[in-house]
Protein backbone atom coordinates (compact mmCIF):
# COMPACT_ATOMS: atom_id res chain seq x y z
CA UNK A 1 0.00 0.00 0.00
CA UNK A 2 3.10 2.72 0.73
CA UNK A 3 4.49 1.94 -2.40
CA UNK A 4 0.58 1.95 -4.33
CA UNK A 5 -0.15 5.24 -2.74
CA UNK A 6 2.95 7.03 -1.09
CA UNK A 7 4.05 7.36 2.47
CA UNK A 8 3.38 11.37 2.43
CA UNK A 9 -0.52 10.61 1.04
CA UNK A 10 -0.80 8.55 3.74
CA UNK A 11 0.33 10.19 6.55
CA UNK A 12 -2.32 12.83 5.19
CA UNK A 13 -5.18 10.47 5.12
CA UNK A 14 -4.66 9.09 8.63
CA UNK A 15 -4.38 13.02 9.76
CA UNK A 16 -7.77 13.55 7.84
CA UNK A 17 -9.62 10.67 9.78
CA UNK A 18 -8.58 11.97 13.01
CA UNK A 19 -8.99 15.44 11.30
CA UNK A 20 -13.02 14.45 10.90
CA UNK A 21 -13.62 13.34 14.33
CA UNK A 22 -12.42 16.58 16.22
CA UNK A 23 -14.17 18.50 13.67
CA UNK A 24 -17.24 16.63 14.79
CA UNK A 25 -16.61 16.60 18.29
CA UNK A 26 -16.29 20.29 18.10
CA UNK A 27 -19.50 21.09 16.49
CA UNK A 28 -21.87 18.08 17.50
CA UNK A 29 -20.36 18.04 20.86
CA UNK A 30 -19.33 21.53 22.06
CA UNK A 31 -15.88 20.46 22.68
CA UNK A 32 -13.53 23.93 22.83
CA UNK A 33 -10.64 25.09 24.92
CA UNK A 34 -11.58 28.31 25.48
CA UNK A 35 -15.29 27.38 26.17
CA UNK A 36 -14.43 24.94 28.93
CA UNK A 37 -12.25 27.44 30.51
CA UNK A 38 -14.62 30.44 30.14
CA UNK A 39 -17.42 28.06 31.46
CA UNK A 40 -15.65 27.26 34.58
CA UNK A 41 -14.78 30.70 35.62
CA UNK A 42 -17.90 32.68 34.63
CA UNK A 43 -20.77 30.11 34.63
CA UNK A 44 -19.57 27.54 37.40
CA UNK A 45 -20.15 25.00 34.80
CA UNK A 46 -17.56 21.83 34.85
CA UNK A 47 -19.27 20.04 32.06
CA UNK A 48 -17.17 21.02 29.27
CA UNK A 49 -13.65 20.99 31.69
CA UNK A 50 -14.48 17.73 32.59
CA UNK A 51 -14.87 16.57 28.99
CA UNK A 52 -11.04 17.97 28.28
CA UNK A 53 -10.04 15.71 31.51
CA UNK A 54 -11.90 12.26 29.82
CA UNK A 55 -10.17 12.78 26.18
CA UNK A 56 -6.85 13.35 28.28
CA UNK A 57 -7.64 10.06 30.02
CA UNK A 58 -8.92 7.90 26.92
CA UNK A 59 -5.66 8.81 25.08
CA UNK A 60 -3.18 8.26 27.77
CA UNK A 61 -4.64 5.25 28.07
CA UNK A 62 -4.87 4.16 24.50
CA UNK A 63 -1.32 5.67 23.65
CA UNK A 64 0.36 3.67 26.56
CA UNK A 65 -1.25 0.70 25.66
CA UNK A 66 -0.02 1.52 22.37
CA UNK A 67 3.35 1.46 23.96
CA UNK A 68 2.56 -2.19 25.40
CA UNK A 69 1.46 -3.66 22.53
CA UNK A 70 4.80 -2.60 20.85
CA UNK A 71 2.43 -0.38 18.68
CA UNK A 72 4.65 2.76 19.54
CA UNK A 73 7.79 3.81 20.56
CA UNK A 74 7.69 6.66 22.77
CA UNK A 75 10.78 7.65 22.02
CA UNK A 76 10.30 8.48 18.32
CA UNK A 77 7.60 10.56 19.28
CA UNK A 78 8.24 14.98 18.79
CA UNK A 79 7.58 15.18 22.45
CA UNK A 80 9.57 12.35 24.11
CA UNK A 81 12.10 12.53 21.58
CA UNK A 82 13.91 15.67 22.35
CA UNK A 83 14.72 17.73 25.40
CA UNK A 84 12.15 20.36 26.17
CA UNK A 85 12.29 23.80 28.16
CA UNK A 86 10.63 25.08 31.09
CA UNK A 87 10.41 28.72 29.59
CA UNK A 88 9.28 28.23 26.53
CA UNK A 89 6.69 26.23 27.94
CA UNK A 90 5.70 28.91 30.54
CA UNK A 91 6.10 31.98 28.26
CA UNK A 92 4.42 30.42 24.84
CA UNK A 93 1.79 29.12 26.51
CA UNK A 94 1.20 32.01 28.74
CA UNK A 95 1.41 33.53 25.03
CA UNK A 96 -1.02 31.79 23.29
CA UNK A 97 -3.72 31.61 26.03
CA UNK A 98 -3.59 35.09 26.32
CA UNK A 99 -4.37 35.43 22.16
CA UNK A 100 -6.17 32.48 22.72
CA UNK A 101 -9.02 34.69 24.83
CA UNK A 102 -8.40 37.86 23.01
CA UNK A 103 -9.07 36.22 19.55
CA UNK A 104 -12.05 34.08 20.55
CA UNK A 105 -10.78 30.80 20.38
CA UNK A 106 -7.94 28.53 19.55
CA UNK A 107 -5.96 27.29 16.09
CA UNK A 108 -8.46 24.33 16.73
CA UNK A 109 -11.59 26.27 17.85
CA UNK A 110 -10.88 28.40 14.27
CA UNK A 111 -11.14 25.32 12.15
CA UNK A 112 -13.82 24.31 13.46
CA UNK A 113 -15.94 27.77 13.50
CA UNK A 114 -14.71 27.82 9.96
CA UNK A 115 -16.17 24.63 8.85
CA UNK A 116 -19.60 26.04 10.34
CA UNK A 117 -19.30 29.32 7.60
CA UNK A 118 -17.43 31.57 9.92
CA UNK A 119 -15.37 33.67 7.95
CA UNK A 120 -13.85 35.46 10.75
CA UNK A 121 -11.94 32.81 11.89
CA UNK A 122 -10.60 32.36 8.53
CA UNK A 123 -8.60 35.61 9.41
CA UNK A 124 -7.73 33.62 12.64
CA UNK A 125 -6.16 30.63 10.85
CA UNK A 126 -4.38 32.27 8.33
CA UNK A 127 -2.79 35.01 10.44
CA UNK A 128 -1.89 32.40 12.91
CA UNK A 129 -0.06 29.56 10.56
CA UNK A 130 2.02 32.96 9.16
CA UNK A 131 2.71 33.79 12.66
CA UNK A 132 3.97 30.15 13.52
CA UNK A 133 5.95 29.62 10.76
CA UNK A 134 7.82 33.31 10.86
CA UNK A 135 8.55 31.67 14.18
CA UNK A 136 9.58 28.57 13.29
CA UNK A 137 11.58 28.80 10.58
CA UNK A 138 11.26 32.21 9.47
CA UNK A 139 12.99 35.95 11.15
CA UNK A 140 11.99 35.15 14.36
CA UNK A 141 13.86 31.69 13.93
CA UNK A 142 16.87 32.79 15.67
CA UNK A 143 16.01 34.44 18.46
CA UNK A 144 13.43 31.58 19.60
CA UNK A 145 16.24 29.34 19.56
CA UNK A 146 18.53 32.28 21.40
CA UNK A 147 15.60 32.68 24.40
CA UNK A 148 14.47 29.31 24.76
CA UNK A 149 17.21 26.85 23.58
CA UNK A 150 16.29 22.93 24.62
CA UNK A 151 17.71 20.95 27.21
CA UNK A 152 19.92 18.33 25.73
CA UNK A 153 17.82 14.55 25.58
CA UNK A 154 18.37 13.21 28.98
CA UNK A 155 18.82 9.60 29.74
CA UNK A 156 15.27 8.67 29.52
CA UNK A 157 12.18 9.97 27.43
CA UNK A 158 11.34 13.34 29.33
CA UNK A 159 8.32 12.39 30.23
CA UNK A 160 6.28 11.81 34.00
CA UNK A 161 5.19 7.91 33.24
CA UNK A 162 8.99 7.30 32.54
CA UNK A 163 10.40 9.45 35.13
CA UNK A 164 8.41 7.57 37.71
CA UNK A 165 9.18 4.02 36.39
CA UNK A 166 13.06 5.04 36.30
CA UNK A 167 12.47 6.10 40.45
CA UNK A 168 10.05 2.65 41.20
CA UNK A 169 11.24 0.01 38.65
CA UNK A 170 7.40 -0.24 37.49
CA UNK A 171 6.99 -0.32 33.69
CA UNK A 172 6.07 3.20 32.58
CA UNK A 173 3.00 1.63 30.58
CA UNK A 174 1.53 1.03 34.54
CA UNK A 175 2.04 4.15 35.63
CA UNK A 176 0.76 5.46 32.33
CA UNK A 177 -2.46 3.38 32.00
CA UNK A 178 -2.75 4.15 35.89
CA UNK A 179 -2.29 8.06 35.05
CA UNK A 180 -5.10 8.00 32.62
CA UNK A 181 -7.81 5.98 34.76
CA UNK A 182 -7.84 8.76 36.93
CA UNK A 183 -8.68 11.32 34.57
CA UNK A 184 -11.22 9.19 33.45
CA UNK A 185 -12.63 8.72 36.61
CA UNK A 186 -12.10 12.46 37.66
CA UNK A 187 -13.82 13.35 34.61
CA UNK A 188 -16.78 11.34 35.03
CA UNK A 189 -16.98 11.77 38.66
CA UNK A 190 -20.80 14.10 38.99
CA UNK A 191 -19.43 17.05 40.13
CA UNK A 192 -22.19 19.70 42.40
CA UNK A 193 -24.71 17.14 40.53
CA UNK A 194 -23.47 18.21 36.92
CA UNK A 195 -23.84 15.20 35.22
CA UNK A 196 -21.77 14.89 32.07
CA UNK A 197 -24.38 14.36 29.55
CA UNK A 198 -23.94 11.04 27.28
CA UNK A 199 -22.95 13.51 24.02
CA UNK A 200 -20.82 15.26 25.76
CA UNK A 201 -18.83 11.95 27.07
CA UNK A 202 -18.90 10.59 23.66
CA UNK A 203 -16.91 13.41 22.09
CA UNK A 204 -14.11 13.72 25.14
CA UNK A 205 -13.61 10.11 24.43
CA UNK A 206 -13.66 10.37 20.29
CA UNK A 207 -11.23 13.19 20.83
CA UNK A 208 -8.72 11.21 22.56
CA UNK A 209 -9.00 8.35 20.46
CA UNK A 210 -8.32 10.56 17.42
CA UNK A 211 -4.97 11.59 19.03
CA UNK A 212 -3.94 8.01 20.03
CA UNK A 213 -4.87 7.29 16.37
CA UNK A 214 -2.42 9.99 14.85
CA UNK A 215 0.50 8.02 16.98
CA UNK A 216 -0.32 4.57 16.45
CA UNK A 217 -1.50 5.28 12.72
CA UNK A 218 2.23 7.12 11.98
CA UNK A 219 4.04 5.38 13.86
CA UNK A 220 3.09 2.01 11.61
CA UNK A 221 3.12 4.46 8.20
CA UNK A 222 6.84 5.29 9.64
CA UNK A 223 8.07 1.97 10.12
CA UNK A 224 6.47 0.86 6.91
CA UNK A 225 8.55 3.52 4.69
CA UNK A 226 11.70 3.36 6.44
CA UNK A 227 11.13 6.45 8.29
CA UNK A 228 9.85 8.42 5.23
CA UNK A 229 6.84 10.01 7.73
CA UNK A 230 7.51 11.25 11.10
CA UNK A 231 5.44 9.44 13.89
CA UNK A 232 3.07 12.33 14.83
CA UNK A 233 -0.44 13.22 16.03
CA UNK A 234 -2.58 16.59 16.00
CA UNK A 235 -1.43 20.06 16.56
CA UNK A 236 -2.81 23.02 15.24
CA UNK A 237 -0.33 25.49 14.68
CA UNK A 238 2.38 25.07 12.21
CA UNK A 239 0.32 22.51 10.26
CA UNK A 240 -1.75 25.31 9.70
CA UNK A 241 1.13 26.83 8.01
CA UNK A 242 2.02 24.27 5.86
CA UNK A 243 -1.30 23.38 4.68
CA UNK A 244 -1.06 27.01 3.65
CA UNK A 245 1.94 26.08 2.02
CA UNK A 246 0.79 23.33 0.02
CA UNK A 247 -2.04 24.83 -1.15
CA UNK A 248 0.19 27.56 -3.33
CA UNK A 249 3.07 25.29 -3.92
CA UNK A 250 1.42 21.78 -3.55
CA UNK A 251 3.52 20.90 -7.47
CA UNK A 252 6.52 21.50 -5.06
CA UNK A 253 5.86 19.97 -1.76
CA UNK A 254 4.31 17.13 -0.53
CA UNK A 255 1.08 16.11 1.56
CA UNK A 256 1.51 15.57 5.29
CA UNK A 257 0.04 14.36 8.33
CA UNK A 258 -0.51 18.08 9.12
CA UNK A 259 -1.87 19.04 6.03
CA UNK A 260 -4.76 15.93 6.31
CA UNK A 261 -5.71 16.54 9.98
CA UNK A 262 -6.47 20.55 9.27
CA UNK A 263 -8.50 19.70 6.21
CA UNK A 264 -10.12 16.75 8.40
CA UNK A 265 -11.81 19.25 10.93
CA UNK A 266 -12.60 21.36 8.23
CA UNK A 267 -14.86 18.74 6.44
CA UNK A 268 -15.79 17.39 10.06
CA UNK A 269 -17.26 20.69 11.65
CA UNK A 270 -18.76 21.30 7.96
CA UNK A 271 -20.52 18.04 8.42
CA UNK A 272 -21.43 18.68 11.64
CA UNK A 273 -22.79 21.92 11.13
CA UNK A 274 -25.10 20.70 8.79
CA UNK A 275 -25.97 17.83 11.16
CA UNK A 276 -27.14 20.29 13.29
CA UNK A 277 -28.53 22.50 10.96
CA UNK A 278 -26.34 25.59 11.71
CA UNK A 279 -24.17 26.26 9.14
CA UNK A 280 -24.21 30.21 8.07
CA UNK A 281 -22.32 32.46 6.70
CA UNK A 282 -20.57 34.90 9.48
CA UNK A 283 -18.36 38.18 8.99
CA UNK A 284 -16.25 40.60 11.00
CA UNK A 285 -18.55 43.86 10.98
CA UNK A 286 -16.44 45.95 13.64
CA UNK A 287 -12.95 46.59 13.28
CA UNK A 288 -12.30 46.61 16.71
CA UNK A 289 -13.10 42.91 16.89
CA UNK A 290 -10.92 42.58 13.35
CA UNK A 291 -8.01 43.74 15.41
CA UNK A 292 -8.50 41.54 18.55
CA UNK A 293 -8.17 38.36 16.30
CA UNK A 294 -5.52 39.34 14.05
CA UNK A 295 -3.61 40.53 17.10
CA UNK A 296 -4.41 37.19 19.38
CA UNK A 297 -3.96 34.66 16.28
CA UNK A 298 -0.59 35.70 15.89
CA UNK A 299 0.37 35.85 19.86
CA UNK A 300 -0.97 31.86 19.88
CA UNK A 301 1.25 31.20 16.18
CA UNK A 302 4.22 32.96 18.15
CA UNK A 303 3.21 31.04 21.55
CA UNK A 304 2.60 27.67 20.14
CA UNK A 305 5.95 27.27 18.48
CA UNK A 306 7.91 29.08 21.53
CA UNK A 307 6.06 26.29 23.57
CA UNK A 308 6.38 23.44 20.96
CA UNK A 309 2.58 22.97 20.66
CA UNK A 310 -0.58 24.67 20.89
CA UNK A 311 -3.63 23.63 23.51
CA UNK A 312 -4.41 20.56 21.56
CA UNK A 313 -0.91 19.25 20.59
CA UNK A 314 0.54 19.75 24.38
CA UNK A 315 -3.28 19.94 26.03
CA UNK A 316 -3.87 16.39 24.68
CA UNK A 317 -1.12 15.20 22.13
CA UNK A 318 1.63 15.44 24.72
CA UNK A 319 -0.37 15.29 27.32
CA UNK A 320 -0.97 11.69 26.23
CA UNK A 321 2.40 10.57 26.51
CA UNK A 322 2.73 12.44 29.79
CA UNK A 323 5.63 14.83 28.68
CA UNK A 324 7.12 16.76 31.08
CA UNK A 325 6.36 19.81 28.69
CA UNK A 326 2.66 18.72 28.95
CA UNK A 327 0.88 20.10 32.82
CA UNK A 328 3.48 22.80 32.50
CA UNK A 329 2.12 24.02 28.89
CA UNK A 330 -1.41 23.63 29.52
CA UNK A 331 -1.55 25.56 33.00
CA UNK A 332 0.32 28.58 31.59
CA UNK A 333 -2.21 28.03 28.60
CA UNK A 334 -5.54 27.97 31.11
CA UNK A 335 -3.48 30.98 33.10
CA UNK A 336 -2.98 33.28 29.96
CA UNK A 337 -6.31 32.68 28.85
CA UNK A 338 -8.36 33.26 32.40
CA UNK A 339 -6.07 36.78 31.87
CA UNK A 340 -7.47 37.77 28.65
CA UNK A 341 -10.30 36.87 29.64
CA UNK A 342 -11.01 39.17 32.74
CA UNK A 343 -9.35 41.74 30.81
CA UNK A 344 -12.13 41.25 27.79
CA UNK A 345 -15.04 41.18 30.54
CA UNK A 346 -13.90 44.00 32.50
CA UNK A 347 -13.45 46.25 29.45
CA UNK A 348 -16.98 45.32 28.26
CA UNK A 349 -18.39 45.85 31.59
CA UNK A 350 -20.14 49.28 31.91
CA UNK A 351 -18.35 52.02 33.96
CA UNK A 352 -19.96 53.00 37.22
Amino acid sequence: MVDVVGAPSLAALIGLLGGIVLGLAARLGRFCTLGAIEDLLYSGSTVRIRMWLLAIGAAIIVTFGAISAGLLRAEDTFYLGQGWSLSGSVFGGLLFGYGMAIAGGCGYGALARLGGGDMRSFVIVLVMGLAAYATLSGPFAELRLLLFARDPMPAVPPGLAHAAARATGLSPVVWGVGAGVAFVLIALWPWRKQRMGTGSAVAGISVGLAIASGWIGTQWLAYESFGAVTVDSHTFSSPLGQTMLYVMTSSGSSLSFGVGSVTGVLVGAFLGSIRRGRFRWEACEDPRELRRQIMGAAMMGCGAVVAAGCSIGQGISAMSLLAFSAPVTLASICLGAAIGLRQLIEGLAPAE
